[in-house]
């Protein structure tokens, strides 16, 4: 596809300009903003507390179905006990611990590390009143909704706080995307 090229503006936002190539993807936009402001630690962060926020959402529906009978399977039982999600969440912190006192680099740092961290520790925290009281005390009323509401905040603000510049800068590149995209489909509608 041939047609004229922008010019980018330092922050990766394109400038108006005649166009000489095809326009890149908004996909492709992204990761030049991810390359640009993220260090690794940061794309560990964000990994981290996507995969806590996605974790716990999920947990929180499939036991909803459970409780109220449309999701089609049961709790998981080991020799006729229940198990609870924060032992899956434990052994999973378990294994994250033994490979930072390993102390491997390359795994420390792997995107998948990141996410078994954020996914057992959602595991954990979803069932913490279980865990504080030594009783099973999930599904009482009392104090539920802020425990269900403080911690999807705590995801999303966190997911968003651990690299702000980031997601800044995907929120301004993705409006001119959509913008010159309608600028493009107006022209040649014309």
């Amino acid at each position: 596809m041939s047609g004229p090229t922008t010019g980018v503006h330092p922050e990766g936002v394109p400038a108006e300009g005649p166009r000489t190539a095809a326009r890149p993807r908004l996909v492709e936009r992204w990761r030049e903003a991810a390359d640009r402001n993220l260090t690794p630690t940061k794309r560990s962060l964000i990994v981290t507390w996507a995969s806590f926020g996605t974790t716990w959402s999920t947990v929180r529906l499939i036991t909803h179905g459970i409780r109220g009978g449309w999701l089609p399977w049961g709790n998981i039982s080991a020799g006729g006990e229940h198990l609870h999600h924060y032992n899956i969440g434990i052994a999973m912190l378990a294994g994250i611990g033994l490979i930072a006192v390993r102390g491997d680099e390359q795994a420390v740092g792997h995107p998948v590390v990141a996410a078994a961290y954020g996914a057992g520790t959602a595991l954990i925290t979803d069932e913490f009143a279980l865990l504080l009281d030594l009783q099973d005390v999930y599904w009482a009323k009392q104090g539920r909704l802020s425990v269900d509401v403080s911690l999807g905040v705590l995801a999303a603000l966190g997911t968003y706080l651990t690299a702000k510049p980031f997601w800044d800068e995907i929120a301004k590149v993705t409006r001119h995307h959509i913008t010159s995209a309608a600028k493009h489909s107006l022209s040649s509608a014309g």
